[in-house]
C-alpha cells in the first residue's frame, strides 16, 4: 500500500429479516447484492469487504449458487474479504452473552465452510454498540469491526482520528474499530468523482493532509438516473474509481491492520448509526411489540438453559431462539410488520417446545415478572396452550397454540401498550352494537386501563382477579368485576361476576373485547361464523345478534377456534391497524371481537357469565 494515496475501504452490506416474503429476498439480491458483486468482479484491482447476513446468504445459496462461486473466486484472488456477524442479523446488545457468541460462530462457520476462509472482521447490525460487545467479539476471534463516524465524534474523537481505526477495550480484551464515513451516503445522489472532489476540498480547507488517510464507506447504492439500472450505475462507479487511481487506492482491513497501527484508543458511548440518538433498550421500553418479543426471548432463553442432557435438542432450541433476535424487530419500521413478529414468535415457540422434556411436561401456573416492570404476571403453561395474564385490565397478553407455533395475541399495541384479550369496558346503556368498533363512547369506564387485584391462584390451573368499585365519582364507579381464568385439558374458561356495590340501580352495556391475530387481513386468512341455540352457523363480517358462540377458522394454520358464552350477546367484529408514516392505510395487526351484553343490576345484585375458548386442528 503506497503512502502517497488515500486508502479506501469499500464495503457492501445487505440483509433481509426472517419472516420476509420471497419477493423481498429477490429484490435485495437483484438490486443490491448481484449488481455490486458482479460488476466488482470485472475490476480485479478494486478491493472490497462484503457483509451479507446468514439468513440472506442461505436464500442465495438455494436460489443462486453461481453467486457463491463468484465470491469464492474473488476471495481466492484476495480481492475481497467477507465479514462475519450474527447469522440472523441480531440486535447484539440485547442478547445474552452465549447468544452473541453463538450467532457469530454460526455465521463464521457457515462462511468458512462455503468460502474456505475464516472471517477476521465482524458487522454489527445498525452499529448498535455497547462497550461490553468487545468481549463477545474477541471471544469469537474477531479482529475488527465498524462504527459510524458520528459514533466516533460522539465519543470524543476528532480531526485526524476520524480517518484511522482505533482500539477499544473491555475487560482486557481489544478490538480494532474502523470509522465509516458519512461520505458514503452521498454516493447514492452524486457520482464518485464529484463526491471525492468535494471530500478533497473539505480536507484542504480544514488544513489537513488528504493522502495516506483511510476512509471507509458502505454505500447503499450507486447514483444514477431514475431509469438507470444498478448494474449500469455500479459499473460506472467502478470505472470512475479506476480512473482515480492516481490519488486513491482501495484496500482491505486486514492489510491495514498489518501495515498500520491503530491511531488511538477510544471507549464508545452506547449508540447506533440511526438518527435521533436511537437506543434499542429505550426503544423496546417505549414500544410494547418489541418489548414483548424481548421478554419472550429472555424467558425462552431461561427455559433452554434448564434443559439438561440432550445437547442436540438444546442446540436446535437455541438456533430457533436466534431466529427471533433480528435487529429489525427492535428498530423503527420493522417492529410494526406483523409478519416479522409472527415469524419471531413461531421460532420462539418451537424453541420452547424443544426445551420441554418429552413425556414429562406438567401443566402449571406460575407468577413471574415476564415483562420486567416490577409487577408479576400469571403464566398458564399447558401441553398445547400458553396463556399469560397481566394485572392491568386482568387481560390475556399472550395466547400460544403450541401445535402450530402461533401466538394469537401478537396483536400490536394501542398506544404503547400491547393489546390484550378480555379487555373490559362498561358503556352507557344506549350504546349500539354497530358503533363500538369505531371506539367506545364518552362516559364509558375503560376497565382495561385499570389495575386489577390478584385474589387467588390455584397452581392446578385457576387464577382469579378483582377490580373493586371505585370511591371516586366516575362513570359506573360502583360496579365491581371479578374475573377468573382456568385452563384444563386445553380449554380456557373465563368466568365473570359483575356486582353493583352502590345504592342505586345501574343499567349499562358490558363489552369484554377479545382480539386474535392471524396471518393477514381478509377471508383468505380468517373466517367468522356465529350460531344460536340449536341453529346453523351463520357467516358474519360485521354486526352480530343473539349469538351464543363464534366459530373462527384460521385458514393458514388450519385451526378452528370456538368461543362460547353462556349468555347470548350482540356486538360486532372489527380490525386493528397500525398506521406508520409510510402506510397511509395502516398495517394489519389483529381482528377484534366485541361482544356486547345489556346489564341491569339493583344494589347488591350480581351478573354472571362464562366464556370458553377451545382450539382444535
Amino acid at each position: 500500500m503506497k503512502e502517497d494515496k488515500l486508502n479506501l475501504v469499500l464495503g457492501s452490506h445487505a440483509h433481509v429479516p426472517s419472516g420476509a416474503g420471497e419477493n423481498e429476498y429477490r429484490y435485495v439480491y437483484e438490486n443490491k447484492m448481484r449488481p455490486f458483486v458482479s460488476n466488482l468482479s470485472r475490476y480485479s484491482k478494486i478491493n472490497a469487504v462484503l457483509h451479507y447476513s446468514g439468513v440472506l446468504l442461505y436464500w442465495v445459496e438455494r436460489n443462486h449458487p453461481e453467486f457463491f462461486m463468484l465470491i469464492e473466486d474473488m476471495i481466492a484472488r484476495k480481492q475481497v474479504e467477507i465479514l462475519s456477524g450474527g447469522f440472523y442479523e441480531p440486535m447484539l446488545p440485547l442478547l445474552p452473552p452465549q447468544d452473541r457468541i453463538g450467532q457469530i460462530e454460526l455465521l463464521t462457520t457457515y462462511l468458512r465452510k462455503h468460502f474456505g476462509k475464516r472471517p477476521q472482521g465482524c458487522w454489527i447490525p445498525v452499529m448498535a454498540w455497547e462497550q461490553h460487545l468487545v468481549s463477545a467479539l474477541s471471544a469469537s476471534d474477531m479482529n475488527y469491526t465498524f462504527l459510524s463516524e458520528d459514533q466516533f465524534i460522539n465519543s470524543g474523537m476528532k480531526g485526524d482520528a476520524l480517518y484511522y481505526p482505533c482500539y477499544t477495550e473491555d475487560q482486557g480484551k481489544l478490538i480494532t474499530v474502523f470509522p465509516v464515513s458519512t461520505v458514503g451516503a452521498e454516493l447514492s445522489e452524486k457520482s464518485f468523482s464529484e463526491v471525492f472532489a468535494g471530500f478533497k476540498k473539505q480536507i484542504g480547507e480544514e488544513g489537513g493532509f488528504f493522502y495516506d488517510r483511510i476512509i471507509t464507506i458502505f454505500p447503499d447504492k450507486a447514483s444514477g438516473a431514475s431509469e438507470e439500472s444498478q448494474d449500469s450505475a455500479w459499473n460506472r462507479f467502478f470505472e470512475e474509481l479506476t480512473l482515480s487511481e492516481n490519488f486513491i487506492e482501495t484496500t482491505l482491513p486486514s492489510k491495514i491492520l498489518k501495515s498500520h497501527k491503530p491511531h488511538k484508543r477510544c471507549a464508545f458511548l452506547n449508540s447506533t448509526n440511526l438518527n435521533d440518538g436511537f437506543l434499542p433498550r429505550n426503544f423496546m421500553i417505549e414500544h410494547g411489540e418489541s418489548g414483548g418479543i424481548y421478554s419472550k426471548m429472555i424467558f425462552t432463553n431461561v427455559l433452554i438453559s434448564q434443559l439438561k442432557g440432550d445437547k442436540s435438542r438444546k442446540l436446535n432450541a437455541r438456533e430457533e431462539l436466534w431466529k427471533a433476535q433480528d435487529s429489525s424487530l427492535f428498530t423503527p419500521g420493522g417492529f410494526h410488520r406483523h409478519e416479522l413478529r409472527k415469524a419471531a414468535y413461531s421460532s420462539l415457540l418451537r424453541a420452547e417446545r424443544l426445551s420441554r422434556e418429552k413425556g414429562k411436561f406438567t401443566s402449571s401456573l406460575i407468577q413471574y415478572d415476564f415483562d420486567f416492570d416490577g409487577v408479576e404476571e400469571y403464566l398458564f403453561q399447558d401441553t398445547r396452550i400458553n396463556c399469560y395474564i397481566r394485572l392491568k385490565g386482568a387481560g390475556i397478553f399472550e395466547l400460544d397454540y403450541l401445535p402450530k407455533d402461533w401466538n394469537y395475541l401478537d396483536c400490536g399495541c394501542a398506544g404503547n401498550v400491547r393489546r390484550a384479550a378480555f379487555s373490559d369496558a362498561i358503556l352507557p346503556p344506549e350504546t349500539k352494537a354497530q358503533d363500538i368498533a369505531k371506539g367506545f363512547p364518552k362516559g364509558s369506564r375503560l376497565c382495561f386501563n385499570e389495575q386489577f387485584e390478584a385474589v387467588s391462584q390455584d397452581r392446578k390451573g385457576k387464577s382469579c382477579f378483582k377490580l373493586p368499585a371505585l370511591e371516586k365519582n366516575t362513570a359506573f364507579a360502583n360496579i365491581e368485576i371479578e374475573k377468573c381464568y382456568s385452563l384444563k385439558r386445553d380449554i380456557l374458561t373465563v368466568n365473570y361476576t359483575l356486582k353493583n356495590q352502590g345504592k342505586k340501580h345501574e343499567i349499562f352495556c358490558f363489552v369484554p373485547e377479545i382480539v386474535f391475530s392471524f396471518a393477514g387481513e381478509g377471508e383468505e386468512f380468517a373466517r367468522f361464523f356465529t350460531s344460536e341455540s340449536g341453529g346453523k352457523d351463520t357467516h358474519v363480517s360485521g354486526t352480530m345478534n343473539a349469538a351464543e358462540s363464534i366459530k373462527i377458522l384460521d385458514v393458514k394454520n388450519e385451526v378452528q377456534i370456538l368461543l362460547c358464552s353462556l349468555k347470548a350477546f350482540s356486538g360486532c367484529l372489527g380490525l386493528a391497524y397500525q398506521t406508520t408514516p409510510a402506510q397511509t392505510g395502516g398495517l394489519y395487526q389483529a381482528n377484534r371481537i366485541l361482544p356486547l351484553f345489556s346489564v341491569s343490576l339493583e344494589s347488591g345484585q350480581t351478573w354472571i357469565n362464562e366464556f370458553s375458548l377451545k382450539f382444535s386442528h
